[in-house]
């Protein structure tokens, strides 16, 4: 089964979210828009999507696998602790173990290494993104990660690239990120 558009329908969800989070004015916008997302995911359940594509990719996507818009809508914790004020890293690691979830799902798998590897990509995602190193803590690493999940937590592999490397982050798509991935698909290594 193809699964790209269904990868692509649900971090098109979280980089909306992230949109939302960290491009608002204020606070009080941003979580008008995360509320928006949370609120139109919801509403997924029951009715069809509003003309926004991501929601339409979502609805299409998504909910025929069984990710139905109450479970995405959980994505938002993470995108608005960074404008409530509380910032809390633990949101966001909650935030990574939730994109993997949903993400394992679409793949037919579960494996508690994934909320691991979830957590640390979930950081390492939020330092590049507000250019924050301080996200680059280490959380623990899971033993090992079963080959039919690789393809996910390739993005793992990249997260802990970025963990051990001065900051700001190298580019992406540079030869070493590329070698990090594949040594990541071939023996499970972070």
């Amino acid at each position: 089964m193809e699964l790209r558009s269904a990868f692509d329908a649900l971090f098109g969800i979280d980089d909306a979210m992230a949109e939302a989070a960290l491009t608002a004015s204020q606070p009080a916008l941003g979580a008008i828009k995360l509320a928006w997302w949370r609120e139109a995911l919801e509403k997924l359940d029951a009715a069809p999507p509003p003309p926004e594509p991501r929601l339409r990719a979502a609805a299409s996507e998504l909910l025929p696998r069984g990710l139905g818009g109450r479970r995405l809508a959980e994505l938002e914790d993470g995108w608005l602790s960074l404008i409530d004020g509380t910032d809390d890293p633990a949101r966001i690691e909650e935030h990574g173990r939730v994109m993997f979830a949903l993400a394992g799902d679409l793949l037919g798998r579960t494996d508690p290494g994934l909320a691991i590897a979830g957590a640390g990509w979930a950081l390492a995602d939020m330092a590049r993104r507000t250019g924050e190193p301080r996200y680059l803590r280490s959380p623990m690493r899971p033993a090992h990660i079963a080959r039919p999940l690789r393809p996910l937590t390739m993005l793992s592999a990249l997260a802990a690239r970025d963990r051990r490397r001065p900051w700001p982050p190298e580019p992406e798509a540079t030869p070493q990120r590329a070698w990090a991935i594949l040594r990541h698909r071939l023996t499970g290594k972070l």
